[in-house]
């Protein structure tokens, strides 16, 4: 009888043995479906995504609603992610400060209306061309600035780290005695034309009259200029996201849903 009981135990813990054995074979094959998705990167669900959201309306703060990021760009980042199959984390910073934690890791992407210049493509891959934009010369409505020529000999304002510094630069050289004045965000630009403490800035058109809106005392003028500065998304160099969120763009482009977004944020008044 006691043998019998012995041989009974034995097939028991047997059984036991092999249940365990199933279960935790299981439960490994489930955690490397969950992190192998197919276009996901190896042991990696989260992206973070690095924007300046000062740039309405590519990206900005609703302070009217949610208290959170949103706009065009973000928008973009989210369609793709979903895509993707990507969990997507927004880290807001200083439009200067974007290049530097895409160099050091700190994000996956920088989505932020960048525009993929020469300086900037010798330290990061671009995506496409998602859209094309145009500049506007920002000053108060009774400044008398109504062209380039107008600029001589004033204080011009553009944002740290932006294309818009090149452009500057360029009309310094062209025009005597124009002063370059940096500032952290487009807000600041905003703030300092209308305290006197600079004449103009340059602003990219659609953020530019999301501005003139809500300030009636300022104008501005299109600037001229050859060829079309158009934003695009950076990655680090050698990024596989680069490929992924290109094939997701040109999808977007094809079946309407990049010109959905473009007719909400830009046309819809």
């Amino acid at each position: 009888m006691k043998k019998r009981n012995k041989i009974l135990s034995f097939a028991l813990s047997c059984v036991l043995s092999v249940g365990l054995l199933t279960a935790c074979g299981t439960g490994d094959t489930q955690k490397e479906k969950q992190g192998s998705g197919a276009e996901a990167p190896p042991e990696k669900v989260k992206l973070l995504m690095g924007t300046s959201a000062d740039y309405p309306p590519y990206e900005f703060i609703d302070t009217a609603g949610s208290g959170e990021i949103i706009g065009f760009d973000i928008d973009i980042a989210n369609y793709i992610a979903d895509k993707l199959g990507f969990e997507l984390e927004i880290s807001d910073m200083d439009f200067g400060g974007l290049i530097p934690a895409l160099l050091s890791e700190r994000v996956d992407f920088v989505l932020a209306g960048m525009t993929p210049t020469p300086e900037r493509l010798e330290n990061v891959d671009f995506s496409d061309i998602y859209y094309v934009a145009e500049q506007m010369i920002v000053s108060k409505a009774d400044s008398g600035i109504s062209s380039l020529e107008d600029l001589a000999g004033k204080k011009l304002g553009v944002q740290l780290g932006s294309i818009q510094v090149d452009l500057a630069n360029s009309i310094a050289e062209e025009f005597e005695g124009v002063q370059i004045e940096e500032r952290n965000k487009i807000t600041d630009l905003v703030q300092e034309l209308k305290a006197g403490r600079i004449h103009a800035a340059i602003i990219e058109d659609k953020v530019a009259e999301g501005h003139l809106k809500a300030n009636t005392d300022l104008a501005a003028f299109i600037v001229e200029e050859e060829g079309e500065a158009g934003s695009a998304i950076a990655f680090p160099k050698g990024s596989e996201l680069a490929d992924q969120f290109n094939e997701v763009l040109r999808e977007m482009i094809e079946n309407g849903e990049m010109e959905k977004l473009i007719e909400k944020w830009f046309r819809n008044e």
